[in-house]
Parts: structure tokens; C-alpha cells; sequence
């Protein structure tokens, strides 16, 4: 059973600061709201994405990108330029300590935020009134669910809660499961109805289940398709979300081809790789990491270029 919720708001300090620096930094025409970004904001806090676009400008990477993301390991996912503004080395995306709800289903989607914070009456009063000076009557869970589409993945920064913390039951969960034709939820928080919902076949991270109800009393929805906190993670709208037994990672979608490229590499060096140990001559020194014979190396690399040449012809049957 599900009980829609009333009202908005969390992040936590570190969000929540960034939340309003932003609104005091953007052109004056752009009216900022606390809870969400214009398209104008959109585009221009995620410029470095140059592909499509949702029409409220959230980056939209290629559905074949999802197909492909769906054949990668955590362990290929690393993202380059890290360090404050972009410098030094590749940085992880990376959030563990999950209850998985279907281990066996690879999760892939582009990202949709929402963030909650505990309940702050006058806070709240404010946000709902912008809200309805935009013609939106009622911020609730649903509010964001209806915005759903095809290869969505939700992510929601409930900060933990258990109790109250509850996204969804098992009709909202199956909404989300139709909206998105299956691509996922991810919940910094909990949901309910674990019976109703074990048997439907959409992926779910999720940090813990209560019997109780999300409601304008137990916390507020703060933020809409704006960076959130997913643990040790920052998590941006239009992010390529990627779940498998292990995690979630949050990709930006401006390095996602590069990442799925090498991936490919990578797959196809452990293909190399076990056929060379199934031959039983060679100890795994010899192979791995890398050949050290230089005639093992120049058939590496021509086996490296024909099955390239063979994935790519694939992709474009």
C-alpha cells in the first residue's frame, strides 16, 4: 500500500549550502527555486555533456549505451580528471553497502533525482508556495514519479531513514517499473511492502524496509533533478546509472562512451587472456597482466584489433 506525501525538502549541510549558493549565482531572470533547476541551470551545470537532451535539458545518453553499460563490472568503471576542479588522476563513482532486491538483474538508466530532508515547517511553507506560484499544487513522491520516463533510473537521497523513510510501497514501486520499463530505483533511505514487491522484476538499492508510510510529518522533498548525495557520491540528473551485485555507479554522461570503449578492450584482453591459460602452456606470468614475449604481444594485439573490428560491425547490424 502506498500513501502519497504532502509537502518538500533534505540534503544534507554540504547540499543544502550548495543548493542555495546556486540560486544566489544565476542570472536574475532565471527566478531559482531551492527544489529544482530551470533548463537553462540544467544545461549549463552539466555543459560538458554535448549530446541529447530531455526536453527540461537533462542530459540523455543513447539507449545503445544502456544496452552496452549492462555488459561492465564496477571494477571498469573508473571516471578520469579527478581532484577539486578536475585534476590528477581517475576517481570511482562508486557507492556499496546495499540491499539489492534482484542481484541477477544488471541495472542501467539515466539518472533522475530526488532529495528529502527532515521536516522544517517554515522552510517547507516557503518551498510549497514557489511551487505553487509555478502552477504545482502538491510536491509529493508522486510528483516526481510522474516525470518518469523510459530507461529512467530514480535516485532519492532519503539520508538513511528507516522509519517514515519509506519511497514507495508496491504500487508506486510497479509504477516506477512501468514508467521506466524496468529501469530501477535507487533509495538512500527505505521503502515498504517487501511482500508485494520481491516478485516484480525491476532492480531496487535500497539501505533498508519498514511497514511505515512516507508523509509530510516524517520528512519534506527538498530537491528535484539537482545534484544529491548518495553516500560518498555525488549524483547529478542525467548521470548513467549502473548497478550490478556489487554497487551502483554514477557515470557523467559526458565519460560514459570512453568508459564503455574500454570496457570493451578489457573484455576482450580476458577473452585473450583464458584462452592462452585453457592452452596449458604458459604460466600466468607469461600472459597476465601482459604478454612478455613479443610474438604473445603482437598476437595479443591482432586478436585485440580483429575482435574490435567484429563488435563494432555488430553494433551497427
Amino acid at each position: 500500500m502506498n500513501q502519497p506525501f504532502q509537502t518538500i525538502r533534505r540534503f544534507g549541510f554540504t547540499t543544502i549550502a550548495a543548493a542555495w549558493s546556486l540560486t544566489s549565482i544565476l542570472a536574475p531572470t532565471a527566478k531559482a527555486q531551492l527544489w529544482t533547476w530551470t533548463k537553462d541551470q540544467m544545461v549549463e551545470y552539466t555543459k560538458a555533456w554535448t549530446g541529447d537532451r530531455f526536453p527540461d535539458g537533462r542530459p540523455k545518453v543513447p539507449d545503445e549505451w544502456l544496452k552496452r553499460a549492462k555488459d561492465i563490472s564496477q571494477e571498469e568503471i573508473t571516471i578520469p580528471g579527478g581532484g577539486r576542479g578536475g585534476g590528477g588522476g581517475g576517481y570511482s563513482q562508486y557507492e556499496g553497502d546495499w540491499r539489492v532486491l534482484h542481484p541477477e538483474i544488471k541495472m542501467t538508466g539515466r539518472v533522475v533525482t530526488m532529495a528529502f530532508m527532515p521536516v522544517r515547517p517554515d522552510l517547507d511553507t516557503i518551498i510549497l508556495g514557489k511551487a505553487r506560484d509555478k502552477g504545482i499544487q502538491t510536491l509529493n513522491n508522486q510528483y516526481v514519479l510522474d516525470m518518469l520516463q523510459p530507461g529512467d533510473v530514480l535516485v532519492v537521497d532519503l539520508y538513511g531513514k528507516k522509519e517514515g523513510g519509506t519511497i514507495v510501497g508496491d504500487n508506486l514501486f510497479y509504477y516506477i517499473m512501468r514508467a521506466t520499463k524496468g529501469g530501477g530505483l535507487v533509495v538512500d533511505g527505505s521503502f515498504r511492502d517487501l511482500d508485494g514487491i520481491a516478485d516484480m522484476p525491476m532492480a531496487c538499492y535500497f539501505r533498508s524496509v519498514h511497514p511505515s508510510a512516507l508523509t509530510p510529518q516524517t520528512t519534506s522533498l527538498s530537491g528535484v533533478n539537482v545534484p544529491i548525495r548518495i553516500g560518498n557520491v555525488t549524483v547529478m540528473p542525467g548521470d548513467l546509472a549502473v548497478g550490478d551485485k556489487e554497487g551502483v555507479s554514477f557515470v557523467p554522461p559526458q565519460n560514459a562512451e570512453a568508459i564503455l570503449d574500454r570496457a570493451d578492450e578489457t573484455h576482450i584482453h580476458d577473452e585473450w587472456t583464458r584462452k592462452k591459460f585453457d592452452e596449458g602452456k604458459y604460466k600466468s606470468s607469461d600472459v597476465y597482466s601482459s604478454p612478455k614475449d613479443p610474438a604473445l604481444r603482437q598476437e595479443y594485439q591482432d586478436y585485440l584489433k580483429k575482435r574490435l573490428d567484429e563488435i563494432k560491425a555488430a553494433r551497427k547490424k
